[in-house]
């Protein structure tokens, strides 16, 4: 009866939907189920009699360390008896790699004393595969359709983020507050097409013209915003004159003829007692200044109202 209940259990093992395997205190491979010579590719009579330290199944993580030879679960569960969760990459039989999510869980004789470990494991492309699809779509939830580059969203995120390193850590920031000048006369000449068109010839000379660590969005309509990390109101300025100079000499052709646009801007550098509304209707008013005094300009903060 004894036999029958173990052959009963083994049956349940074998046909289980998991990779299951079993191997003694040295590693040791005692057992390998269907379902791991599916995952896997390695049939079990390559496997039993192996040890997992051969490196058959060269697990590594997402950044390619090696498992099997350091840093093993199975080998750590052995060594103290604690179970054990994590998701690895290993290597099938076919030479590409396969996303799982291994377990392990010591096995005792009954004494208490640890005589081998179990690995359950099982194929996690599904759940890679969704989890790349949420970030796409959380992605693209962040980015304007039209341009490509950051919406209104993102850029709250990030000017968030800015504010909560400035409180901290005293790094200053600044934004720029772009409008396109006369658009609506754009629109209304050329038409919507058109105008799309220089929204997105405005958005990639912004884009390709800030460093990596800073940002840009489309606020709104005709309206950008640029963040600038780690700045000074001097730097603020002259990246706010460069930007200017470089969307009034960019252009699009429209009907054999060169249209050009230019933007006018405010530039605002955080303080110690703005919040993210604070700071945007500085900057906002600083560019209904440049508006005010003719367009095609640059208005920033005064140097007394910053120190």
């Amino acid at each position: 009866m004894e036999m029958d209940q173990k052959e009963f259990f083994r049956e349940i093992i074998e046909n289980m939907y998991d990779g299951v395997y079993v191997v003694d205190t040295k590693r040791r491979i005692l057992f390998w189920n269907k379902a791991a010579e599916r995952i896997s590719g390695f049939p079990a009579k390559k496997m039993v009699g192996s040890y997992c330290f051969d490196n058959i199944l060269n697990h590594v993580t997402e950044k390619g360390t090696p498992l099997c030879l350091k840093g093993c679960p199975l080998h750590a569960t052995i060594a103290d008896g604690q179970p054990r969760e994590a998701e690895v990459f290993l290597h099938h039989a076919e030479g590409h790699r396969v996303p799982v999510l291994v377990r392990t869980a010591p096995i005792r004789d009954e004494n208490g004393k640890i005589t081998g470990a179990v690995e359950v494991f099982s194929d996690n492309s599904l759940l890679f595969s969704t989890r790349r699809h949420m970030r796409k779509l959380e992605e693209t939830a962040s980015l304007d359709p039209l341009t490509g580059i950051g919406n209104r969203r993102r850029m709250e995120t990030r000017l968030q983020y800015a504010l909560a390193e400035f409180q901290q850590h005293r790094i200053r920031f600044g934004i720029l507050f772009l409008d396109i000048d006369y658009f609506k006369r754009v629109n209304d000449t050329y038409g919507h097409e058109v105008g799309d068109r220089v929204l997105r010839m405005l958005a990639n000379t912004l884009r390709k013209n800030i460093r990596g660590d800073d940002a840009v969005a489309r606020w709104g309509g005709e309206e950008f915003i640029v963040l600038l990390s780690n700045i000074d109101l001097d730097s603020l300025e002259a990246v706010a004159k460069k930007l200017c100079a470089l969307i009034k000499a960019s252009s699009i052709t429209v009907n054999g003829s060169s249209l050009q646009v230019t933007v006018s801007i405010g530039g605002a550098l955080v303080r110690y007692e703005d919040d993210a509304a604070s700071l945007l209707r500085r900057a906002d008013q600083n560019m209904y200044k440049s508006k005010l005094a003719g367009r095609d300009r640059v208005t920033c903060d005064s140097r007394i109202e910053v120190e």
